[in-house]
């Protein structure tokens, strides 16, 4: 089986901290969204992993290349973006085969079984129930089968929405259908949709069934990173609090982070070289690099490299800045 990861995206929701990062690399719960996705694709054993990328491709590329030598490796450069559809077609080159597809978007987290998914008998989408299913593709369903899939409709045929996993057992006929849109224009809201190249299957014949996951994890906005990164987090390993401060679980705290006369939590990620002395953090992600002192934190970004004194509430301030009160 390969996987096919689009990881194309800016984030412009997320500035100013996707300025100088891809979306995909932003911390959150103790390591960048990407390798979330990545560390759970790992025990399926893929042959290989197929990464587009777009915005600031060489940082995702080299983050990939240096923390997952171990698998099979490729980088399709997607330079203009115009929908998950487009960006599908970018792979035909490498996974157009006989080989099963899984495709998990790069910018959301899903917690779920994901050997379930890869052993159904058809193609299957992962689906969860949602309370505003027209932000969404929405797929209908007729008892085990799903008979009608439909991007961001006005009028949803269900809340069934669909979560950003696709698996292809057909994958040379999701090839043929990426292609019949593109070649025809059939593009919805300016962009070649991937639920219009499925609805095409499904038209043609295609077996589909739902998958209904877990937990799907949005970070897409601020405060939607902070949300995920509370829930996130009550699955980490606690490590002990330094010396001199106070830890209030649930925290991640990286190898080579620098916690002094501080209070730390709860929900609070640091990343690897972030220092935080004489201050007060909870509910935030303080991103690598950066240093806090003399600060009290809450519901706060931090970008890398980012230096914050003073007393504060709530901030969010990108890479490389500055903010000092005093």
């Amino acid at each position: 089986m390969k996987v096919i990861i689009p990881a194309a995206g800016e984030g412009t929701r997320l500035r100013p901290h996707t300025h100088t990062l891809p979306k995909a690399l932003l911390f959150v719960a103790g390591k960048p969204i990407l390798a979330h996705i990545i560390d759970d694709i790992i025990p399926l054993r893929p042959s290989q992993v197929i990464v587009i990328v777009g915005y600031k491709g060489d940082l995702v590329e080299e983050y990939v290349r240096e923390n997952y030598a171990g698998l099979n490796l490729e980088f399709v450069h997607q330079s203009e973006r115009r929908g998950i559809g487009h960006a599908v077609a970018a792979c035909a080159d490498h996974a157009d085969s006989d080989e099963p597809l899984l495709i998990i978007l790069g910018d959301t987290i899903i917690r779920t079984d994901l050997a379930g998914i890869t052993s159904c008998a058809h193609n299957a989408l992962g689906v969860k129930e949602v309370n505003d299913p027209r932000r969404f593709g929405v797929c209908e369903v007729s008892g085990e089968r799903i008979t009608h899939l439909v991007e961001k409709p006005e009028d949803p045929p269900s809340n069934l929405a669909l979560v950003g996993l696709y698996f292809l057992r057909d994958a040379r006929e999701l090839f043929r259908a990426v292609r019949h849109i593109i070649e025809n224009d059939l593009a919805t809201r300016g962009e070649y949709q991937i639920t219009d190249a499925l609805e095409r299957m499904i038209q043609q014949g295609a077996k589909f069934e739902p998958f209904v996951i877990g937990d799907w994890f949005d970070c897409g906005k601020p405060e939607a990173m902070l949300e995920t990164n509370r829930k996130l987090l009550e699955d980490q390993v606690q490590r002990p609090a330094p010396e001199g401060s106070v830890v209030i679980a649930p925290v991640s705290i990286a190898r080579g982070a620098t916690v002094e006369s501080s209070i730390i939590g709860p929900w609070v990620s640091l990343d690897v070289g972030a220092v935080v002395r004489h201050s007060i953090v909870r509910d935030s992600i303080v991103s690598a690099g950066a240093c806090v002192t003399d600060s009290v934190l809450e519901q706060s970004l931090v970008g890398v490299n980012a230096v914050v004194s003073g007393a504060f509430h709530r901030i969010d301030v990108g890479d490389s800045s500055e903010i000092h009160l005093k």
